[in-house]
């Protein structure tokens, strides 16, 4: 991470390119996903110390959907969201739409096992009813 002539940066972590990009809330929630093994650069799991550089594809895997992209510009600095959007290159596919979130069933934590009752409902929301 030494300055070039210029005073800019060549390299930088990428734990802390995601959180600036504000693809993560906080540097440690993005420290965690390289940990996790949910960020790639270039194709191969990322660790937190990882360098990133100009042109690098960072993939990470956070909140139930794929966000791939292009590190267009290097920050070490948390930035506004238009700074952050010029930052990179979003190469994300669509996410999904909310009729098709909606329609999963969601259980609470610790309610047991799902009753007959529960079966059938699940089964007949997912189109798999007889």
């Amino acid at each position: 991470m030494s300055p070039d002539i210029f005073g800019s940066v060549s390299s930088v972590r990428v734990d802390a390119w995601i959180w600036a990009v504000r693809l993560t809330k906080t540097r440690s929630e993005a420290a965690a996903a390289c940990r996790g093994g949910h960020v790639k650069v270039n194709g191969v799991t990322a660790k937190p110390a990882q360098q990133v550089a100009v042109g690098d594809e960072v993939r990470l895997r956070a909140g139930g959907r794929d966000r791939i992209v292009e590190v267009v510009e290097l920050l070490r600095k948390r930035v506004g969201p238009p700074v952050a959007a010029a930052a990179l290159i979003d190469r994300s596919p669509p996410p999904p739409p909310r009729e098709l979130l909606a329609a999963v069933p969601v259980r609470d934590r610790g309610a047991g096992r799902p009753t007959k009752r529960d079966r059938r409902e699940i089964q007949r929301l997912l189109g798999r009813d007889a």
